[in-house]
């Protein structure tokens, strides 16, 4: 399972404007230094709000089922916008509520997409669409293990998606739980801030045309 802990402290560095520029600060009367603080406050919390709302929320991993693309301890930011544009794709990285308990965060990799049908056989992961009536098998670099037993046929939906971990033995994911609807997606992983060494844009990303096959 990889669940994700909401990061919910913000750091906000806030400069202070002040018209009596010949009054020390510590000598301004109480009351006024609350009022600054309270109009500050509000004015962060409309900013900061908003944007962690409906922009980009960040999160940390928790758990070995993204292993060997995301470890326990890494830092994210979520962006939540571009799928207000266009849909997941094949390969994307997305965090969402997890189905059985939405109060829950888990990120997984978008395997089947609305309309698709996946079949699974050992290790081996065929998608069917009516481009593909008679099915391709994904390639799949990004896999760290995922053993032989597996034997599973899943028709999508409308708005719904298959995803899977790219640990696939340690994942609680759609072969267990079901389908992930599109209302539950929260967004694409954006940016790596932590740490260091791993910095850097759409971490995990493959170019669908790999995991298709289709170059």
């Amino acid at each position: 399972m990889n669940l994700f802990s909401k990061q919910t402290k913000t750091d906000e560095k806030i400069i202070e404007l002040d018209t009596e520029l010949d009054t020390p600060a510590e000598n301004r009367k109480p009351e006024n230094q609350l009022v600054e603080i309270i109009r500050f406050s509000v004015i962060a919390l409309l900013i900061v709000i908003p944007i962690r709302m409906f922009v980009a929320q960040p999160f940390i991993v928790s758990g070995a089922s993204m292993e060997k693309t995301f470890h326990t301890g890494e830092y994210l930011i979520i962006d939540q916008v571009s799928y207000h544009v266009n849909p997941p794709v094949r390969g994307d990285v997305i965090v969402f509520h997890y189905p059985k308990d939405p109060s829950k965060y888990f990120i997984k990799r978008v395997i089947g997409l609305p309309g698709e049908t996946i079949i699974i056989e050992g290790s081996k992961v065929t998608i069917q669409n009516k481009d593909n009536p008679n099915g391709f098998v994904l390639n799949e670099p990004y896999i760290k293990s995922m053993l032989d037993d597996n034997s599973m046929s899943e028709k999508l939906g409308n708005h719904e998606y298959f995803v899977m971990g790219d640990n696939r033995d340690e994942s609680s994911d759609s072969r267990s739980w079901g389908v992930l609807q599109e209302g539950g997606i929260v967004g694409r992983a954006f940016v790596r801030l932590f740490p260091p060494s791993t910095i850097g844009t759409m971490p995990g990303a493959i170019d669908p045309s790999i995991i298709s096959g289709s170059i």
